[in-house]
């Protein structure tokens, strides 16, 4: 007797704990990959996505990056209704284009505009993974290019946030083409003066990061970003050896001189504007 009373009540105290997982409302938690402490999303997105028990760095999506870096009421976005077509005709590529602008409420994977970040005047070009997993296709390449030769013609300078898996396989050589249209707009713009400042965030792989994303003044990333070409796995395969552990990490890069710093996105809005404060009242060119 006694021992059906205790099983009866070890069956019945689970149940609770079954039910307030399911009344948990989604997304109102948030565990964190690195040290797997489970947090408020709310306090989380409060101190710029990053942990507030390991300083892990969350993805930011653009609006977010936006809302971080750019002063407030002075953003002004360039090319907003520019969207993706199917030039190859590849299967399910347009449903697939069309369910991430519902998710993520963005036309494309990349959101350029202008504006002042701690009062210096600025170009900006930021891209967002939760968009087709921030590949490269034919807009983001025509919306990076056209924002450089609006920091041209205005004397501005030129920001770039790069976080992308590659150049999008659906529109094939298409794709491919937006790396040299890119870094040919940054030679021009780099010959006439201009100031490059690229942040590479996580990841930044593939066609970007052999592109725009490498061609900065100041090359910076945020802590422990992954960026790279080819995928470890294939890099391991190829030289038949095993890679460092931190291989192809921002604090690797930055070892073996790649990058410029590996900034804190705590303190990345005041070293931004600091830089830009040297180049507006330096011998260069002045917006």
């Amino acid at each position: 007797m006694l021992k059906d009373m205790f099983k009866k009540k070890i069956k019945y105290a689970s149940i609770p704990s079954e039910h307030a997982k399911q009344d948990v409302p989604e997304g109102i938690m948030t565990k964190c990959p690195g040290c797997k402490k489970i947090m408020y999303t709310k306090e989380l997105i409060k101190n710029s996505k990053v942990c507030l028990n390991c300083g892990h760095h969350h993805q930011m999506n653009a609006v977010e990056r936006i809302k971080s870096l750019i002063d407030e009421h002075t953003f002004t976005e360039y090319d907003k209704e520019m969207v993706s077509q199917n030039p190859l005709n590849f299967p399910g590529y347009m449903e697939k284009v069309e369910k991430d602008r519902k998710k993520t409420n963005q036309n494309e994977a990349v959101v350029t505009g202008e504006g002042t970040i701690n009062g210096n005047p600025t170009v900006v070009a930021i891209m967002d993974a939760s968009f087709r997993m921030g590949s490269m296709g034919s807009v983001v390449g025509e919306k990076i290019t056209r924002a450089i030769e609006q920091a041209n013609e205005k004397g501005l300078p030129f920001i770039i946030f790069t976080a992308s898996g590659g150049a999008r396989m659906q529109e094939g050589v298409l794709s491919l083409m937006q790396m040299a249209k890119t870094s040919s707009a940054l030679k021009l713009f780099s010959n006439n003066r201009g100031l490059i400042i690229s942040i590479m965030t996580h990841p930044t792989t593939g066609g970007v990061s052999a592109s725009f994303a490498s061609l900065g003044d100041y090359n910076f990333a945020e802590p422990k970003a992954l960026i790279g070409f080819a995928g470890r796995r294939i890099i391991e395969q190829t030289i038949r050896e095993e890679l460092p552990e931190d291989f192809q990490t921002a604090e690797f890069l930055l070892k073996h001189g790649q990058l410029d710093a590996v900034i804190h996105r705590h303190e990345l809005k005041n070293t931004l504007s600091n830089i830009l404060d040297i180049h507006r009242n330096g011998v260069g060119k002045t917006w």
